[in-house]
């Protein structure tokens, strides 16, 4: 136990955490969603769903990462909004959504997705997802096919074994002990310390979420359906028979550290009726780093013949 705690502490304060840029704290049970924010909820199945609603026309399914939330997406929405009706949802486990003990498996979170858009009298979208949520949407596209009407991969897991180093050593027994300490400021600080000394764009701004029994057990449950300590272990190109013709877009940072770039080379040579985009000098969270890039892309790629 010593020895994974010092594993974990120390892979805490030299890489990216988590896989989104910014963690916020689940609201007190009984807590409205901030309407300000444009955040909407609804009860599927007895669990609430925190989720954006914005614009008008073809719809836009967004799906934030490991970790992350419909914030994720703040740099996008209001770009694509201007054309497109957007949903962005905080999957179970995550933001302002429920965070109960149960299934956090990408194909549960599948069948969520469904019922929300079902919910909201939804039947066909462009599925959008980032790192796990690329790997959600794939699993979308191949239970609900019928709903897809085209599909973007940001960043996306699922094709080879590769994840970074810290995920790798957090879906170890035991993780959940420490957990707090990889989320708290002073860890995530010296891990910007050690970036900016290595010349990294990289940073990270964390609140300590993660300390949250409630939120550190839905990301764990979430980490440990898709991760184990030998990389990622589940593979969507067995996922991809029944949506090899949808026409999809990939995108993908050339410095990426936690699901490197030739995954993204691998979806492509996978997809047959896809397209790769490269950015350079971008890491793992593209919807952050450059959302006026990624909204472009989208944009292009859902004007295209």
């Amino acid at each position: 136990m010593k020895a994974l705690k010092a594993l974990l502490v120390s892979a805490a304060t030299c890489a990216a955490v988590v896989a989104a840029p910014v963690l916020t704290a689940a609201p007190a049970s009984g807590t409205t969603t901030d309407e300000a924010e444009g955040v909407k909820t609804i009860t599927l199945h007895g669990d609430r769903i925190a989720y954006r609603d914005e614009g008008r026309g073809d719809v836009v399914l967004l799906i934030h990462g490991m970790g992350g939330s419909s914030k994720t997406w703040s740099g996008v929405i209001p770009l694509l909004a201007k054309r497109y009706r957007v949903i962005a949802p905080d999957l179970l486990g995550h933001g302002q959504s429920d965070k109960p003990r149960g299934d956090y498996s990408v194909g549960a979170f599948a069948v969520v997705l469904r019922d929300l858009l079902d919910e909201l009298g939804i039947k066909k979208v462009t599925v959008v997802g980032h790192s796990l949520g690329g790997g959600i949407a794939m699993q979308f596209a191949h239970q609900h096919r019928e709903y897809c009407d085209r599909m973007v991969l940001i960043s996306s897991g699922g094709f080879g074994d590769d994840v970074g180093r810290v995920l790798r050593l957090l879906s170890l027994p035991g993780s959940e002990f420490v957990l707090p300490m990889v989320a708290s400021r002073p860890a995530v600080a010296a891990g910007n310390l050690l970036r900016a000394l290595a010349g990294s764009a990289e940073r990270f701004a964390t609140k300590p979420a993660l300390s949250n029994r409630d939120h550190r057990r839905a990301f764990l449950r979430t980490l440990r359906s898709v991760v184990d300590f030998h990389g990622q272990a589940v593979s969507a190109i067995n996922r991809l028979c029944c949506s090899d013709d949808l026409p999809t877009l990939i995108i993908s940072g050339d410095k990426d550290r936690v699901i490197p770039v030739e995954h993204a080379h691998a979806a492509h040579a996978t997809l047959p009726n896809s397209r790769l985009h490269v950015l350079p000098g971008v890491h793992h969270h593209p919807p952050t780093e450059e959302p006026e890039k990624v909204a472009d892309l989208i944009g292009e790629f859902l004007t295209a013949a």
